[in-house]
This record gives structure tokens, C-alpha cells and sequence, in this order.
């Protein structure tokens, strides 16, 4: 038999084997009396007699005295019958998945161990001094047992698991004394990878045991011991085998099949259908069912399940398909297939309709960033914490890592655009699959969205469809550089070594036939064949059977499979080679990822090798891995996204970028939705340059502006060889030589039709800005110095604080105070770029505190704790940067005065095309941060003076009439001239040249703290 969760019940039990005695047995030959050791109140015993299985779970068990249940059983003419053994609960004992054999008469099951022709455990018994010879084996018991054997223990002991050369054994005979510390060698001849020693018992009926490699290292059963019967013993990875075959003699083949399924049953719910059917039995052990699934004349489709249930979804509404199902054994041995059931489907789910882009200059929005599963818990169903819920402290808080939703998101997209936002970038939605992968940054199945983040009828494309309702787009944070380190399902999955000894148990699950991860199905603790400490860690960790593999898997290229390492984990366990993913083991093949670590970041290197354990390098220049990326992301393209935010874009050759991912990006929104969507598709990408200077420490192919151009030469097709060349190339041509741009600038006062005829299609993210955002004035000077570099400068995404670091590279969020945020806010609304707020900043949320220090200290520390708090309540958005209504905390927020400050800068920049989309200049402009900019296009002319926080002259501007968005001051100009006095840190103002056909929008909105 087998179970979902099969659990050993032998937490609570000393292990100790009973002697076999002769006895005077009290029943008939057609009948069995069975005597099981357990802590367990009930205790149910489930059976099969020649096929035919009790109901699950089975009959009662009577309790025949302390730890022991007893049940007596008519086998009619059979002599032997199948047995497992249950808590009626859920928890059961099944011999490992090989159900326990027993034969008539007396039998005693005690912690996996069957002794046949057994005394009552029940009553104290007085061993012969001199065993008369047993009756005939059970069929659980070593064919080679001899009445002379029954005076001595012989035991195998599997050394090559703990890596051990030799093996002691420091043992007490039942009722005598122990060995002297550390035992006795084991060093009976024997074959590789076990130790074997007999012990003569003399009159005692068993023993215990510990073994230890003679160094100190101890397994003891974790503080329990070893009990040990007569006859031969294996003891292997924490489990003891009596009456066992000796290890090196292989076993007789099993050539029997399980029994045929019976009582196969389907019922069909719209387009799922779920089957039911009743246990097979076996000689040894069902290890799992194949179904077999027809529709009509096709082909049938064959699944598989570890149970004796299967449930299937997305099948053709009002069809009917046949099932039958069959059993399987760990030998291979198949049964017949059940006769077939038919059943029908019903009407399918309403077609999901699919998002449409946006659309439009990207340069209009105003961008707020999220982190989804730190923003708001809409639905707390799909909170998980992970196996570091409780090591972080998460738990302690009540503050799951996942814990915010797309359902939370949905629910707070009227407070987005209350602040005045109009595009939300969210952190990665593909299946993540780590420890701690609450960021999104892990990804696992690139073709599914995280299940943690969805919940019925608030899924991905709910968002998606809900935010584009409000006027508010979506970009997608992806990543193409990397996978989680257990590698992308679909793409390569790399075997890992995970033998469950007693060192590992906890933290590699059974595996269990056609199982496969899914994070929201997580461990409880409630392993009753695992210590309290083993169940607290394992606790919140996922399924992950379907990862390893003890035995080495055929095409391994892992090397040194299996054997010890010199580390241990902080638990002190020994770790084993191929246990954990690593670039340079040879557990990735080399068309799939990168083989090495990064030795200098501002190498080539940095491009072809692994930045962390956990990331897990893809070789983006294999087809294979590019088809994979591109048919991913193409699926969240058709789902109407409207842009991609390009996590560790700088880690993927430009020329790689340029020839497959961000054409294919263009082709597909193009394709499906037209060519002015794809041109408004806004792409800005992570090229992470930590450093203050204008090119990254001289490295060209290492300095963001670089990824923003299109290639100037032919490399070799193959792109591996033209990641070499290019960088050789680039790097030799140097700074000096690489091209420049005017499309950020103004001619004079004039705008001009900006050239992205080398334009790469990659934007990317002000670095250049966002290291030197410690002030304002600094911020802007180094800004300025950078976009003559860059292809276009107006479309950089502009912030001063992320989810990973704060200006200068620091590792806490922005501390600057409320008016340097006022102030910094200003700059970024009226500058060239698109301004872009990291969640909470708004209010100055976790200022200060650490962003990031993974499970070693609470979320709520950090700059990633929960927002959601400060945003419970309702709130209705009139418009961008307007409430009509709030209640709660929300509306408490929403009050601050840096909010305030920021819903007006939204207003202002919304009203003018020219703060948006202008190119700008400081030509004929005195003043700290003072500049002019322009937009012009069609019937539109947009142009506005501005200066931030101090005042400022400008010479040289056309005359006519400016009006300040601010307090609506109207200046005449005559001369060409205007000057602007202003005092007041994070205030600004902004003179819009008043014109025919494009009038001056006048003040906008009401004065506030900073804005005066």
C-alpha cells in the first residue's frame, strides 16, 4: 500500500527484536493473531487476503497491554496476507511502501521488523537456554535461517552513506552488559560500502547496538540505540532489516505483479474529471497506479499517481473519454488494466479574455514599484512562510514571506492611483522555487505564474485586466540571466544527490510517484519517524522528492557522486558531493548553464558565470535556453502586459540581447497587438553599474548607457564566439570611442526629432543617478554628465531607493529626511526620465533600516516589510493624484504631507507634454538645479522653465507670456530674460510659456508643505 503521506510509526518506540521461541501456538493453521508495537490510540490494522483488501483504513486493533494492539484474523485456506497498519488519521506504517507479509499462526510487528511463530509480547517468557529448531520460515524470513543461527546476531552495517572506511560496533546483549567504548571492529570479509560482525548471544534473545567509525563519530539512532535480533540483520540509513537477506547476495528477482485495481470509478465537474479505485495488493509493494486515458480514436494518454485517486483539469467540454488503471511495483512489474470506465465531461469555463497593452509613450507614466508579496494580503489562504518562516523570525511576527497578492494588489489599485501613479512595475510572477524566494527572483517554471500570488478569480490576468481598467499599466519584472538553483522546469532540471539517512531525512521528502513541487502544499512537523528538531526544520518546506536521487542516475555528470565532503551544514550533517547545485561539479550541462563562478565583475566573466548559489547561470547564448526564455515571456506578452522590467540585464552579452531577446520581445507585441504597441512596449533593464563615475571603472561593455545602442559591427553567427568579440572589440575601442546622443537635449530652445535609428530597444534604469541620490544637486549634476552616452535619456526609469540598494550602494533605504525626499521628489518629476517610487516611500516607510539580509532577521526589520498595514481601509481615486474618498488607515496616509507633495508633482507633470516627454537643457540657465525643456509634436508645443529648491535666471528664451504650475505667478518676458526667486528646499517652480493653440495650464492644484 501506499499513502500521499506515509509516515512510520516508530517516533516513540525503543527498537528491539522479540527472539523466536518455541512456543505452543494457540490457533488453527487458517488463522493469524497479530501483535503491533505502537503509541498510537486507536490503531487500525488494513489487510489483503489473496487480493482482496479490507476498507480503508482497515479494522480496529484491540489493545492487549501497554504499547501493544492485538488482532486475531480468519485467513480461511491462505497462509500468508498483506498487512499495513494506520492511526485512522492519515498517519500510516506500511514497511516503506512494501506492506508487511505475515503467515498464520503468532506474529509480533515492531518498529518495521516481522517475527514470525512469535510469543505473546504480552506475557514475560523465559528463553530456552538451548533453542529447539523453529518452525518453517515466514515468507518474511531469510531463507538461509538455521537453528544455529539462533544463538548469534550476524549485522551488516551500510557504511557509504556517512563516508565512513570502517565501522565499529559497541553492542549490550539483551539482559548483559556493553562493550567497552568504542566496541569492537567490524571486519568480517564482506563486499564494498557494508561492514559485517556476528555476535554469539549465547542464551540472549537480541541486543543493541551503536556504530562509530572509531574517530569519534557516533550513529546511534539518534540517542535511541539499535535493537537487534538473532539471525541476519541489515541496518542501513537509520533502518533496520531483520531476517534479512545478506546485502551482498543480490535478491531473487521479483516477478510477481501487483494485484488488478478494483472498484474503478470517474465523475466528471465541468472539465475535471476525478477518478477513484481501491488498493492493489503485492508481494512486496504497490509502489504507484498508471491511468490510461482515451478520447475517441486518439491515442491514449497515460498518466500516474501514487494514490488511489487522480483528479485531471482543462479537458474538452461535453466529450467523453475511457479510463482503466493498473498497478505498479518497485520492480517494474505491471498488473492487468482494470476494465474501462466511461465518463463525460460538462460546458467549460468561459473563455479567459486576454489584456490589451496600454499603449502610449511610455514617458507619460509615472511608475510606482511594488513588492507583490510585501504589499497588501488580500487573501490570506495564500500566505505561506517556507522553511525559514521560523528561523527568520517571520513566524514570531505573524508575517509569512508570502503574504501579499495579486488579490491584495487588486484590492489597492485605487490607493496607486490616488498617489497619482499611472504604471505599477511588480516583482517576477513565474513559480519560484528556493528557501526564501518571496521576491520572485527564483524562478523554477518560467511557463507558470507563482500560486502563492493567485487566488480564484484574482489570478495574473485579473490584475492585469482590473489595473488596465483603471488606466494603470503593468510592467513585468523578468529575468532571462538566471534560474533558481535547482534549475527551469522544462528547460533542465539537475539530479541531486538526497539520501535519506538520519542525518537528511528532514530535509528531502519521500518521493512519491508523479508528485511534483508545489509551494503551497508545505510540511507540518508531524513526522512521527522523525525527532521533534528534524520535524522543526522540515517544517514549511515543500515537496521535493521529485529533485533527488540516491542512486546515481543513468547520464549522471555530476562527479563524485554521493561521496562526503570535508563541509558540514551548521547542523554539523555531512554534505555530500552533487547534494547542492554548484556551476562547477558538473551537475549543469554546458549548453544549458554556465560552468563558473564570477572572479571580476567588471569582467567578461561577469557575463558567462554564476553570481550567487541560488542563481543558477543560464547559457543565454545556447538556442535551446533561448527558445525556452523568448516562449516563456511570449505568454505573458499575449496576456497584454505593457512593459518588462529586465532584472541583471548587464550579466547577458549586448550582442546576445540585441540579436534574440529584445527582437523577439518587438516581434511578439508587434504580432499580436500591432506596430505602435510595440514601439510603446516599454523595456528598461537592470544594468546594475555600482559605481559614481560615468563609465563603470572604464569597462564599456560594464556601463549601463553602453546596452542602450544597437551593435556597430558583424560578429561570427555563432553567438558564443560573438560574445568574445564583442567584448574584445568594445573594450579596445575603449570610452573614448563609443557614440554619443543629442536625442535628450535641446537645439537652443528648440526640440528635434530625436534619432533611435541605432536605438538597442533596451532602456535602462538611471544608475548613474541612483548612486549619487544621497542629495539632489548631486543626483543631477552626475545625471547630466552621463546622457550625451546614452541613445535617449528621456526614457531612463529614474528612482533614488530600490528593493536591493539605496544611493552609494548602501545596503539600508533612504534616510535623507522628509524635505531631502521632497526635494529629490521634484527634481525626479520635472527632470528628464521617468519618475519611479519604490512602495512606501511615500510616507518614508522603513527609512533607514537594513533592505535585505535573507532569513537571518525579520521581514518586518527590513526594507521589505509588510505595507499593508498603512494602507487598510477604503479609498476611491477620482483620478491620478485625486481621492474622492478614504477610511481607515488609508486615509491616514494618504494625509501625510510627503503624499501630498507627491499627488501634486504627479498633477503637474501629467499637465505638462514638455516635463513628460521633453528633451531639456541648462544652456543660458543659471541656478543649482534649474533647466528648460521642450516637447513638440503635431499641433503640440510644450515648453517650461524650472528650477528646484533655489532660485535661477534664464537668458536667451523666447518671449511671451510664462505661467508658474505652482502658485500661477504670471511673468511677461520682453528681453528674453526671466528670472525666478525662490527659497524653500523640495519646492519648485515651473513657467509654461503661454501659447495659442497650447495655453498655459495655469496652477494646478491646492498648496501644500513643500510646493508653495
Amino acid at each position: 500500500m501506499n499513502r500521499r503521506r506515509v509516515h512510520l510509526a516508530v517516533a516513540t518506540v525503543i527498537v528491539a527484536l522479540s527472539s523466536l521461541m518455541t512456543v505452543t501456538t494457540a490457533h488453527a493453521a487458517g488463522s493469524a493473531t497479530v501483535f503491533y508495537k505502537t503509541g498510537w490510540n486507536p490503531a487500525n490494522i488494513h489487510y489483503g487476503i489473496n487480493g482482496t483488501w479490507t476498507s480503508v483504513p482497515g479494522v480496529a486493533m484491540d489493545t492487549a497491554c501497554t504499547g501493544w494492539k492485538k488482532k486475531t484474523i480468519d485467513l480461511g485456506t491462505a497462509t500468508t496476507f498483506q498487512v499495513t497498519f494506520n492511526n485512522g488519521s492519515g498517519t500510516w506504517d506500511n514497511n516503506q511502501g512494501r506492506n508487511y507479509t505475515i503467515g498464520t499462526g503468532t506474529t509480533v510487528v515492531q518498529n518495521g521488523v516481522v517475527t514470525g511463530n512469535a510469543p505473546d509480547p504480552c506475557v514475560t517468557a523465559t528463553p530456552s537456554p538451548s533453542p529447539s529448531p523453529s518452525p518453517s520460515p515466514s515468507p518474511s524470513a531469510s531463507p538461509s535461517a538455521s537453528p544455529s543461527a539462533q544463538g548469534r546476531a550476524t549485522v551488516f552495517y551500510y557504511k557509504k552513506t556517512r563516508g565512513w572506511s570502517s565501522a565499529k560496533i559497541h553492542y549490550q546483549p539483551t539482559g548483559g552488559s556493553w562493550t567497552t567504548v568504542p566496541g569492537i571492529d567490524m571486519d568480517e570479509e564482506t563486499c564494498a560500502d557494508w561492514a559485517k560482525k556476528t555476535v554469539d548471544l549465547g542464551g540472549a534473545t537480541g541486543l543493541k547496538a551503536a556504530f562509530n567509525n572509531g574517530s569519534g563519530t557516533w550513529d546511534n539512532n539518534n540517542g535511541a540505540d539499535y535493537s537487534i535480533g538473532t539471525g541476519t540483520t541489515t541496518v542501513k540509513d537509520g533502518v533496520v532489516r531483520g531476517n534479512a537477506p545478506e546485502p551482498c547476495t543480490p535478491e531473487p528477482p521479483d516477478t510477481t505483479a501487483p494485484s488488478v485495481p478494483t472498484g474503478l470509478a470517474a465523475t466528471a465537474s465541468g472539465t475535471t474529471v476525478t477518478l477513484t479505485w481501491t488498493a492493489s495488493a503485492d508481494n512486496v509493494g504497490v509502489t504507484g497506479y498508471e491511468i490510461s486515458r482515451a478520447k475517441g480514436e486518439e491515442t491514449p494518454v497515460v498518466r500516474s499517481s501514487s494514490g488511489t485517486s487522480y483528479k485531471e483539469s482543462g479537458l474538452d467540454a461535453r466529450t467523453a473519454y475511457t479510463y482503466k488503471v493498473r498497478a505498479l511495483d518497485a520492480a517494474g512489474n505491471k498488473s492487468a488494466y482494470t476494465d474501462a470506465v466511461s465518463v463525460k465531461t460538462g460546458d467549460g469555463p468561459p473563455p479567459v479574455t486576454q489584456g490589451t497593452p496600454l499603449g502610449g509613450d511610455p514617458r507619460k507614466d509615472s511608475i510606482y514599484f511594488v513588492m507583490t508579496a510585501r504589499f497588501y494580503d488580500g487573501d490570506t489562504s495564500n500566505d505561506r512562510g517556507g522553511s525559514q518562516n521560523i528561523r527568520s523570525g517571520n513566524a514570531a511576527n505573524n508575517d509569512p514571506m508570502f503574504r501579499g497578492d495579486f488579490k491584495g494588489l487588486i484590492e489597492k489599485l485605487d490607493y496607486i492611483k490616488a498617489l497619482g501613479f499611472s504604471a505599477i512595475w511588480i516583482t517576477p510572477v513565474v513559480l519560484n522555487r528556493s528557501d526564501y524566494d518571496y521576491h520572485g527572483y527564483h524562478g523554477w517554471d518560467f511557463y507558470r505564474v507563482d500560486t502563492r500570488l493567485e487566488t480564484p478569480g484574482h489570478t495574473y490576468q485579473d490584475l492585469i485586466n482590473k489595473a488596465h481598467a483603471k488606466g494603470l499599466k503593468i510592467y513585468q519584472d523578468v529575468v532571462y540571466n538566471h534560474s533558481s538553483r535547482w534549475g527551469a522546469r522544462g528547460l533542465f532540471v539537475p539530479p541531486v544527490y538526497g539520501v535519506r539517512d538520519e542525518q537528511w531525512k528532514w530535509m528531502y521528502s519521500r518521493k512519491e510517484s508523479g508528485r511534483e513541487y508545489d509551494p503551497m502544499e508545505e510540511h507540518q512537523g508531524d513526522d512521527p519517524g522523525m525527532t521533534a528538531a528534524q520535524n522543526q526544520m522540515a517544517k514549511g518546506r515543500p515537496y521535493n522528492g521529485d529533485l533527488w536521487s540516491t542512486e546515481e542516475p543513468a547520464g549522471n555528470t555530476c562527479r563524485n557522486w554521493g561521496t562526503p565532503t570535508q563541509y558540514s551544514s551548521p547542523e554539523g550533517y555531512r554534505i555530500y558531493n552533487c547534494q547542492w547545485p554548484s556551476p562547477t561539479s558538473g551537475m549543469f550541462p554546458a549548453k544549458y548553464y554556465h560552468q563558473c563562478w564570477i572572479g571580476n565583475w567588471e569582467g567578461e566573466d561577469s557575463r558567462s558565470c554564476w553570481l550567487h548559489d541560488d542563481l543558477a547561470d543560464f547559457n543565454t547564448e545556447n538556442a535551446e535556453v533561448q527558445k525556452y526564455l523568448i516562449d516563456a515571456y511570449n505568454r505573458f506578452i499575449d496576456m497584454g502586459v505593457d512593459g518588462f522590467r529586465i532584472d541583471t540585464a548587464i550579466h547577458i552579452p549586448r550582442v546576445t540581447w540585441n540579436r534574440r531577446f529584445l527582437p523577439a520581445i518587438y516581434d511578439r507585441v508587434k504580432e499580436k497587438f500591432g506596430e505602435d504597441k510595440a514601439k510603446d512596449f516599454y523595456v528598461f533593464g537592470e544594468v546594475a553599474a555600482f559605481v559614481n563615475d560615468k563609465w563603470n571603472r572604464g569597462s564599456v561593455n560594464h556601463s549601463a548607457q553602453f546596452y542602450t545602442w544597437k551593435e556597430r559591427k558583424d560578429y561570427s553567427a555563432d553567438d558564443e564566439k560573438a560574445a568574445i568579440e564583442q567584448y574584445t572589440y568594445e573594450e579596445q575601442l575603449g570610452t573614448g570611442n563609443q557614440p554619443t546622443s543629442t536625442n535628450a537635449f535641446l537645439s537652443g530652445n528648440a526640440y528635434h526629432a530625436p534619432d533611435h535609428s541605432k536605438f538597442s530597444g533596451m532602456n535602462i534604469i538611471d544608475m548613474r543617478m541612483h548612486m549619487n541620490f544621497s542629495d539632489a544637486q548631486n543626483a543631477f549634476n552626475n545625471g547630466k554628465d552621463s546622457d550625451d552616452s546614452v541613445n535617449d535619456a528621456t526614457y531612463n526609469a529614474v528612482y533614488v531607493d530600490s528593493h536591493d540598494y539605496g544611493p552609494n550602494k548602501s545596503s539600508n533605504r533612504y534616510a535623507g529626511g522628509t524635505d531631502a525626499w521632497a526635494e529629490n521628489m521634484s527634481l525626479m518629476w520635472t527632470f528628464r526620465g521617468i519618475p519611479t517610487l519604490y512602495y512606501g516611500s511615500e510616507i518614508e516607510f522603513q527609512k533607514g533600516k537594513q533592505i535585505d539580509c535573507g532569513p537571518t532577521c525579520p521581514l518586518a526589520t527590513t526594507g521589505r516589510a509588510y505595507y499593508g498595514d498603512k494602507i487598510e481601509g477604503t479609498v476611491t481615486a477620482s483620478g491620478y493624484g485625486e481621492v474622492s474618498g478614504a477610511s481607515g488607515p488609508v486615509a491616514t496616509t494618504l494625509g501625510q504631507p510627503l503624499v501630498k507633495h507627491l499627488q501634486r508633482l504627479n498633477q503637474i507633470r501629467r499637465a505638462i507634454p514638455a516635463l513628460q516627454m521633453g528633451q531639456y537643457s541648462t544652456e543660458g540657465v543659471s541656478g543649482s538645479m534649474a533647466y528648460k525643456r521642450r516637447y513638440t509634436s503635431g499641433s503640440t508645443d510644450s515648453f517650461v522653465l524650472v528650477t528646484v529648491s533655489s532660485g535661477a535666471t534664464f537668458t536667451g528664451i523666447p518671449n511671451g507670456t510664462y505661467v508658474d504650475a505652482v502658485t500661477g505667478d504670471r511673468k511677461t518676458v520682453t528681453d528674453q530674460t526671466l528670472s525666478i526667486g525662490l527659497n524653500g528646499k523640495g519646492n519648485m517652480r515651473a513657467y509654461v510659456l503661454d501659447q495659442a493653440g497650447n495655453p498655459a495650464p495655469g496652477k494646478i492644484g491646492a498648496d501644500g508643505p513643500y510646493l508653495k
